[in-house]
C-alpha cells in the first residue's frame, strides 16, 4: 500500500472518532448554556418571591422595586417590575434578534436625552448607534454618539436576557450596560429586571460634580429616608439620584412601548409618547423637565430623523 493510500485510510478511520468528539463537545456546550439559562430563570423567580411585599406596597403606584449603587468609579440602577403583558409579547418585541434591535430604538428614543437611535447589523454583530444630548431639541452634531453592541444572551419559552453594552461614552464615561431579563408569571403578566449602569473616569466625575452643583443641584432620586427632626421624606440626591432617574426613564419607556403595541400601527408613536410623558409626570419631583407640548414636538422630530441612518 502506498504512503498516500495508508494516509487516506487512516483519515477515514479517524473521522468517526472526530465526529464523536465534536458531538460530545457540542452537547456539553449546549447543556451548559441551557443550565445557565435555567439557573438565571430560577434566580429571577426567587427574586420575585422575595419582593412580593415591596411590589405590592410602594410609592410608585405600580408593582415596581428600585435600588441603586454608587461604587468608586461606577453607578448602577436596578428596577424589578411586573408588566401586564404576556411573556410571549414582551419576548417577541424585545428579544427577537431580527426585529428587536429596531424596536429597542423605538424604546430608547422616548428618553429625553436620547436624540437618535439606529440599528445596523454587520460582520461583528448588531450595533445600536445612539446619540445622547440635552433634554431639549438639538442637532446631532452637538450631541454625543455612543455605539451599543446588541446581544440576545438567552431566549427560551420561560426566560430571556438582552444586553446592550458600550465601551465608551461621553466625557470619559465607559462600560455602559443596559440589561433586560424577564420570566412569565401568568398568562398576562411578566416579571422583568432592568439594569442601567456605567463607569466613569476623572473627566466624567468632574462633569457630574459640576452638573450636580449647578443645574442639577435640586434633583433627587427615588430612594428615601424619613427625617426624624421634621417628619418629612428625604430623597437621595447626588449621583445615585442621577442613576435612579435615568433607570426609571428607561423602565417607563419599556412600559410605554409595550402598551402601544395593541394600537393601530399609525397610532403607536403618539400613544408611546403620550404614555411615557404621562408616566413620568406621576413623579414630578424626580422626572419633570419639559412641557407636554415641547416633549411631543421634540420627539416627533427626533423620531422622524432616526428613520434614516445619519
Amino acid at each position: 500500500m502506498s504512503r498516500l493510500a495508508r494516509k487516506l485510510a487512516g483519515n477515514r478511520r479517524a473521522r468517526p472518532w472526530l465526529m464523536v468528539v465534536m458531538t460530545t463537545v457540542f452537547c456539553f456546550l449546549w447543556q451548559s448554556a441551557f443550565a445557565q439559562t435555567d439557573d438565571s430563570a430560577t434566580r429571577l423567580r426567587d427574586k420575585y418571591q422575595s419582593l412580593t411585599q415591596q411590589l405590592a406596597h410602594n410609592q410608585f403606584q405600580r408593582p415596581l422595586y428600585l435600588e441603586s449603587q454608587e461604587l468608586p468609579s461606577a453607578l448602577k440602577g436596578d428596577i424589578y417590575g411586573v408588566l401586564n403583558h404576556p411573556f410571549a409579547v414582551v419576548s417577541g418585541a424585545l428579544s427577537d434578534p431580527a426585529a428587536s434591535p429596531a424596536n429597542w430604538c423605538d424604546v430608547l428614543i422616548l428618553h429625553l436625552n436620547t436624540k437618535y437611535c439606529h440599528a445596523s447589523t454587520g460582520a461583528s454583530g448588531t450595533v445600536l448607534t445612539v446619540n445622547i444630548g440635552k433634554k431639549t431639541e438639538e442637532s446631532l452634531s452637538s450631541s454625543y454618539r455612543v455605539e451599543f453592541n446588541f446581544r440576545v444572551a438567552a431566549s427560551t419559552p420561560d426566560y430571556f436576557r438582552v444586553e446592550l453594552s458600550a465601551a465608551k461614552g461621553p466625557l470619559s464615561t465607559k462600560d455602559y450596560r443596559i440589561v433586560l431579563e424577564a420570566i412569565p408569571l401568568s398568562e398576562n403578566r411578566t416579571f422583568i429586571h432592568l439594569t442601567y449602569a456605567y463607569g466613569y473616569g476623572t473627566a466624567g466625575r468632574l462633569a457630574m460634580k459640576t452638573y450636580l452643583a449647578t443645574i442639577g443641584s435640586d434633583k433627587v432620586g427615588f430612594s428615601s429616608t424619613p427625617d426624624s427632626s421634621t417628619g418629612e421624606t428625604q430623597y437621595i440626591g447626588g449621583v445615585r439620584g442621577l442613576v435612579e432617574r435615568n433607570t426609571m426613564r428607561y423602565y417607563l419607556a419599556i412600559e410605554a412601548y409595550l402598551g402601544a403595541l395593541s394600537s393601530p400601527a399609525s397610532a403607536r408613536l403618539d400613544k408611546r409618547l403620550a404614555d411615557w410623558f404621562d408616566a413620568t409626570e406621576l413623579y414630578p419631583r424626580q422626572l419633570h423637565e419639559v412641557s407636554r407640548a415641547d416633549y411631543m414636538q421634540m420627539k416627533h422630530n427626533e423620531y422622524q430623523r432616526q428613520q434614516t441612518a445619519q
